[in-house]
């Protein structure tokens, strides 16, 4: 284990910003297909006569289900086959089902190509940051991992703005049998997902220059070409250190005979319950309700239809550009963004519960929504995928980090069905304020449980987390 005396990279921070930004794109394709849904959903289900609420809701939450395979096999295939090939498998995968959607003939297909398109957002959003924090140097891994947020948020935004540029002259008024007859109802939707085919196509095209992962070369014996990987990463030295430091933490697991079996095992049931509770907090927090149901949450404030995919685009930017902030403060704090964020959190949501239950309406309204968005998106949203990504043991990464994001599609998966319920028997009221006191707890678990991670490398990290003799909490900086 190296402390004061880690060497670091002398040379290569263009390389690896290069192969993080490559890999990361798989979180661009996901957060692109994760929202393009919202804005399509009028038109589709009108084209495809979707009158059923309990439909409607099975329509927009099916890709969840595929999202909780994906993620779920994510890390036996990655373990077997390695990081690279998965991750090109996903690009495909997101050509073909971008396809199959936009020119689905009925409905029953295209619930079949959303939950096909699922899987490879659960790969994706499993194996991108998993990706980058093996090949990062420890001080960098937090800004690199980040990428795969920042990427995420730019795919969501991308969504918005081309859901809103290609319906912009819908008349605001238009029933849904107008629609439905229109070249909206008819063509446009289709669009919409179709054009998710060509940034996956360059994320597929842009993995033949990305190398495979230098810790799971090592794992598999192929030591050579790890070296080969770490040292146009960070020089000779460098990649000696490393090599040396994965050896090690390897060896020492294997003399302990922890297989990928025993994630739940005592030695690993610590470090296992803090990856899971973090990934189902990130989405229990409440979030992706104001992105899912973006309609619904602004209609209630008082906007029209016009004035709500003009504020959604607004939502998208104010996502995007704290996303950027927090890539600069990642690598200073993990543990402080993950308590500023759930303390933040907490307070909006009482705020806007309050904005509702007064009958609040308009730009306070507005103002509070996307405070809520900038505070997530500089917190919880990127540190949760670095942390996940960089607390487990060498030996089960794959497996344990599939665990945490399989938690969280499931999590996700809760949340959407929830928020309608929620909504219709405690008001939007209610709803935030639940939340509120979700964030509330979401705070105390991380302020005992959560140590700080920044700075260290991945074999450090595994030692001080895997220590028996050692409380996580006697950790915390």
């Amino acid at each position: 284990m190296r402390q004061d005396t880690e060497v670091r990279p002398q040379h290569g921070s263009k390389y690896i910003w290069i192969i993080s930004s490559v890999a990361a794109l798989g979180g661009l394709l996901f957060g692109y297909d994760w929202v393009v849904i919202g804005g399509a959903r009028a038109f589709f289900e009108a084209y495809f006569h979707v009158v059923s609420s309990v439909a409607s809701g099975w329509i927009n939450s099916c890709a969840l289900v595929g999202c909780l395979v994906g993620a779920l096999i994510s890390g036996g295939l990655s373990e077997r086959f390695g990081r690279k090939p998965i991750l090109s498998a996903a690009a495909v995968a997101f050509v073909v089902t971008s396809l199959g959607n936009g020119l689905a003939p009925n409905i029953d297909m295209f619930v079949l190509w959303r939950i096909l398109g699922g899987v490879a957002i659960g790969l994706a959003s499993a194996l991108s940051p998993l990706y980058i924090s093996e090949a990062a140097p420890a001080m960098m891994r937090g800004r690199l991992v980040s990428i795969n947020q920042l990427t995420i948020v730019v795919g969501i935004l991308m969504a918005q703005i081309i859901n809103w540029y290609i319906v912009r002259d819908l008349p605001a008024h238009a029933s849904v049998h107008q629609i439905a007859n229109s070249w909206f109802g008819r063509t446009s939707w289709r669009w919409m997902f179709c054009l998710t085919a060509i940034p996956a196509a360059g994320f597929f095209v842009g993995m033949f220059a990305v190398p495979e992962s230098p810790r799971w070369l090592i794992k598999k014996g192929k030591t050579s070409q790890a070296v080969a990987v770490l040292t146009r990463i960070g020089g000779k030295d460098y990649a000696a250190a490393e090599i040396a430091d994965v050896n090690k933490s390897l060896a020492a697991e294997a003399s302990s005979n922890v297989t990928i079996s025993q994630l739940m095992s005592p030695r690993l049931r610590r470090v296992m319950v803090l990856g899971i509770v973090l990934a189902v907090f990130q989405q229990w927090c409440g979030i992706n309700v104001i992105f899912n149901y973006a309609n619904s949450i602004f209609k209630s404030a008082g906007y029209d239809l016009s004035d709500t995919l003009k504020y959604i685009v607004m939502t998208g930017s104010m996502n995007l550009v704290f996303t950027l902030a927090a890539l600069r403060f990642v690598d200073v704090s993990r543990r402080k963004l993950m308590l500023m964020g759930s303390c933040g959190l907490a307070l909006i949501y009482t705020c806007l519960g309050f904005g509702y239950f007064i009958h609040l309406t308009g730009l306070p309204m507005l103002i509070l929504v996307l405070a809520a968005i900038a505070c997530y998106a500089s917190s919880l949203a990127p540190v949760t995928w670095v942390v996940i990504s960089e607390i487990f043991p060498n030996s089960v990464r794959g497996a344990a980090v599939a665990v945490s994001v399989t938690a969280l599609w499931a999590a996700s998966f809760v949340l959407t069905l929830t928020f309608p319920p929620l909504n219709h028997y405690l008001g939007p009221a209610g709803t935030f304020w639940l939340y509120a006191a979700i964030c509330a707890a979401g705070f105390i678990f991380i302020l005992v449980s959560l140590p700080e991670t920044r700075g260290k490398t991945l074999e450090q990290l595994e030692a001080e987390l895997m220590s028996d003799a050692v409380p996580v909490s006697t950790n915390v900086q």
